[in-house]
C-alpha cells in the first residue's frame, strides 16, 4: 500500500512556483533598486569596444591573461602579466544577445520549472498526506530546497572567478526569496491526503 505523494498530484505547485519565480525574478532585475549596481560602466566603453571589436572574437569566454597550461605559471613572463594586471574574463555574447530576450525568458522559465520538479520530487519522497504534511513542515522541506536550488549552485563559480561580494549577496537575497514563494506555494498546495 503506497500512500505517497505522486509528482502528478503536484503539477500545480510546480507550475505555480515557477510562474511566481519568474515574475518576482523579472520585477527583481527591471523594477528592485538592489540590481542597480551589479555591473559597472567602463571608463571609455567606445574605446574598450573598438579595442575588443579589432580582436575578431567569437562568442565565449575569455580568460587574461590565458593560462590553460599549469607550467605556464612557473614562468616569469606570465607572472610579470599576473602582477601588471589587468585580469580578467571576458565573456562575448553571440549578436543579438541583447535582443533576444524571449530566448532567455523561456529558458530561466525552464530552469525554474525544472526546480519546482526537483522540488516536488524530493518533497514526496520524504513528506506524504496527513499529519506529517503539515503547512510548516513542507514549507521548511520545499523551501530549504528551492533555496538550495536558487542559491548553492552559483557559489563555487563566484569564488573562482572573483564575483564581487555585492554582486553574490544580491542574488543570494534573490535566491532566498524564490525559495520562500517556493516553499509558501508548496505548503498552501500540498494534497491533504483526505
Amino acid at each position: 500500500m503506497d500512500d505517497g505523494i505522486t509528482l502528478g498530484q503536484l503539477w500545480l505547485p510546480i507550475l505555480l512556483s515557477a510562474v511566481v519565480v519568474f515574475i518576482v525574478s523579472a520585477l527583481a532585475w527591471m523594477v528592485s533598486p538592489h540590481h542597480k549596481d551589479d555591473f559597472k560602466p567602463l571608463p571609455n566603453e567606445d574605446g574598450f569596444m573598438s579595442a575588443v571589436r579589432g580582436q575578431n572574437l567569437r562568442p565565449g569566454i575569455y580568460a587574461f591573461p590565458e593560462c590553460r597550461d599549469p607550467a605556464k605559471m612557473k614562468d616569469p613572463a606570465f607572472k610579470a602579466k599576473l602582477d601588471a594586471g589587468p585580469t580578467g574574463m571576458l565573456n562575448v555574447f553571440p549578436p543579438g544577445a541583447y535582443t533576444n530576450m524571449g530566448l532567455k525568458m523561456g529558458l530561466s522559465f525552464g530552469f525554474y520549472l525544472l526546480v519546482g520538479i526537483f522540488v516536488a520530487y524530493l518533497a514526496s519522497r520524504v513528506l506524504g498526506p496527513g499529519p506529517k504534511a503539515s503547512f510548516g513542515f513542507v514549507f521548511q522541506v520545499t523551501g530549504t530546497v528551492a533555496i538550495m536550488a536558487h542559491c548553492f549552485g552559483t557559489i563555487p563559480n563566484a569564488i573562482w572567478f572573483s564575483t564581487p561580494v555585492r554582486n553574490i549577496i544580491t542574488n543570494l537575497i534573490d535566491g532566498v526569496v524564490y525559495g520562500l514563494l517556493t516553499g509558501l506555494i508548496f505548503g498552501i498546495l500540498w494534497p491533504s491526503g483526505s
